[in-house]
C-alpha cells in the first residue's frame, strides 16, 4: 500500500539533523515510494525536527501545525521524527493531535511498520524507542550536487550545563571508520567534503580507545572523488599539534577551521562546563595562525548566560577584537528545561541579552570588515555554487567560507559552472561578502 504512496520531507535544524534526513529519504526512496518538493501533491509529510532550543521547538511546532491545513487536500499522515520526540514525546503526544506517527532519533528503521500500523488501526502511534542506530549508507543529497556533510558521530559526552543535547542524542558514538569512507565514497565527485559531529575532533575514542580524526581525515583524502575537505565542530580541548600539522600539510583539508567557544570568560566557561579558558583559547589561536598563516578560525559565543556581568560581558566584547576571527556566530543564552544551567540563579534578562548579542555582532562586523576588504584587489578561488538570480550573477564561496553560516562571493563572469572552481578578482567587499569577476576558469 504505502509503495503508492507520494511522500514529501522537510527537514529542521542543523548539517547533522540534514544527513539523517537525506538517509531517510533514500529509505522512502529505495522502498520504491515517490517523493515531492510540493507538500501539495504529498500523501505523507515527515517532518524531521530539532529540540535544540526552544525557538528551534517552537519552529518544529508551527511546521506542523502548517502542514496539517493540508489534511484538506491530499494529506493523510503527518510523520514528527527527530529530536523532538526523542526528548518530548510524552508531552507531545495527546496535544499535538496534528500529527499521526512519531519516531525518536534511532527509528527510521521503523518508519514503514510505524506508519502501516497507523493506516491499519487509524489510531495515532508512537514509534519513539523502537528502533536502533542501524548505519545506513545510502543517501539523497538536498544539497546542491557538489557538495555534502558527513556525519562522523553521534551523541556528546561533554555535558555542558547549557546543552540538551546529551539528554537527546545519548552519549557520544563514533561510526566505524570503514563505513564513513564507504559513505563518502558514495557520495560521487565532490568538490567540498564537509565533516561534521556534535564534537568532530573526540572521532574514535569511544570506538577504539584513542583518538582517530586525524586518521579518518587521512583516509578520507586519499578518496579520489573528494577535492576538498571542511572541518566544523572542532572542540578547542581536542585540537593537537597532530591535527594542526594534519590541516597544514594536508592539501585537501581547506585551511578553514570552526572551534566553537560559547565564551571567553573563566567563571562562566565554568559555570558552563566548557574545558579551555580565555587564556588557552588566545594560545591556540596563536598557535593556528603561527603554523597555518592563511588559517581562517571561526567560533560561536553565548551571551546572557546566568550570572554573566557587565564587565564580562564587555571582557566578551574585548576577546573577540583581541581574538580577531574571521567569522563568528552569536546567541543568547536559551534556558532549556531539565540542563544544569535552567536551575542557576542570576537569569539574564531577555533584553540584556539581546542587547547584548547585538553589541557582539556590531563588534565583530567591524572585524569582518576589515578582514574582507584586505581581499580588495588581490584574486582568490572560488566554487562555485550556481546562479545568483536576485543579484544577476554568479553565487560561490572561497575557503572562509562554509555553506549557510559564512559570507558568499558574488562575481561576474562570461560562464561559470557549477562546482567548479575560478580565480575570482575582488572589487568591492562589505561586512559580510565579497564581490568581483573572474575571466579565469580552473580545473
Amino acid at each position: 500500500m504505502l509503495k503508492n504512496k507520494i511522500f514529501g520531507v522537510i527537514s529542521l535544524g542543523c548539517d547533522k539533523n540534514r544527513v539523517d534526513t537525506e538517509k531517510l529519504l533514500a529509505k522512502i526512496k529505495n522502498k520504491g515510494c515517490r517523493l515531492t518538493d510540493d507538500l501539495s501533491k504529498a500523501e505523507i509529510v515527515i517532518i524531521n525536527t530539532c529540540a535544540f532550543l526552544e525557538s528551534a521547538r517552537e519552529e518544529a511546532i508551527e511546521t506542523i501545525l502548517e502542514c496539517a491545513e493540508y489534511k484538506s487536500g491530499k494529506l493523510e499522515k503527518i510523520v514528527v521524527t527527530g529530536c523532538l520526540p526523542q526528548k518530548f514525546i510524552d508531552e507531545l503526544f495527546l496535544p499535538l493531535k496534528e500529527a499521526d506517527v512519531f519516531l525518536g532519533i534511532n527509528d527510521y528503521d521503523k518508519i514503514f511498520e510505524a506508519l502501516e500500523e497507523s493506516y491499519k488501526t487509524k489510531k495515532r502511534t508512537n514509534y519513539v524507542g523502537k528502533g536502533q542506530d542501524v548505519f545506513s549508507f545510502d543517501r539523497v543529497l538536498t544539497t546542491q550536487p557538489h557538495y555534502a556533510y558527513l556525519k562522523i558521530a553521534d551523541g556528546c559526552y561533554n555535558h555542558c550545563t547549557y546543552c540538551l543535547i546529551p539528554k537527546i542524542r545519548g552519549k557520544y558514538r563514533s561510526y566505524p571508520m570503514e563505513n564513513l569512507i564507504k559513505e563518502a565514497e558514495e557520495l560521487g565527485e565532490l568538490s567540498e567534503l564537509i565533516v561534521v559531529a556534535q564534537d568532530s575532533t573526540r572521532y574514535g575514542e569511544d570506538l577504539y580507545g584513542e583518538n582517530k580524526f586525524v586518521e579518518l581525515l587521512k583516509k578520507l583524502s586519499a578518496l579520489e572523488n573528494i577535492r576538498s575537505i571542511r572541518l566544523l565542530y572542532c572542540y578547542p580541548d581536542v585540537i593537537s599539534d597532530e591535527l594542526i600539522k594534519e590541516i597544514k600539510d594536508n592539501d585537501k583539508i581547506l585551511k578553514y577551521i570552526d572551534i566553537p567557544l560559547q565564551h571567553s570568560e573563566n567563571r562562566i566557561l565554568k559555570l558552563m562546563n566548557r574545558k579551555g579558558s580565555r587564556e588557552k583559547y588566545l594560545e591556540l589561536f596563536a598557535k593556528l595562525r603561527k603554523e597555518i598563516p592563511q588559517i581562517a578560525i571561526r567560533s560561536t559565543f553565548i551571551s546572557g548566560f546566568p550570572t554573566e556581568t557587565e564587565e564580562e560581558f564587555e571582557n566578551m566584547i574585548d576577546f573577540i577584537k583581541q581574538a580577531k576571527l574571521f567569522n563568528c556566530g552569536f546567541f543568547a543564552y536559551s534556558k532549556e528545561p531539565d540542563t544544569a544551567a535552567s536551575r542557576l540563579k542570576g537569569q539574564v534578562h531577555q533584553a540584556t541579552k539581546k542587547r547584548r548579542v547585538r553589541k557582539l555582532y556590531e563588534t565583530q562586523s567591524r572585524i569582518s570588515f576589515e578582514m574582507l576588504n584586505s581581499f580588495v584587489g588581490k584574486e582568490i578561488e572560488v566554487l562555485c555554487d550556481g546562479i545568483d538570480y536576485d543579484k544577476n550573477c554568479f553565487v560561490g564561496r572561497a575557503y572562509f567560507n562554509a555553506p549557510d553560516i559564512d559570507g558568499k562571493v558574488y562575481f561576474n563572469a562570461g560562464n561559470a559552472m557549477q562546482g567548479e572552481r575560478y580565480k575570482v578578482k575582488i572589487e568591492k567587499a562589505d561586512n559580510y561578502d565579497l564581490y568581483g569577476k573572474t575571466e579565469d576558469y580552473l580545473l
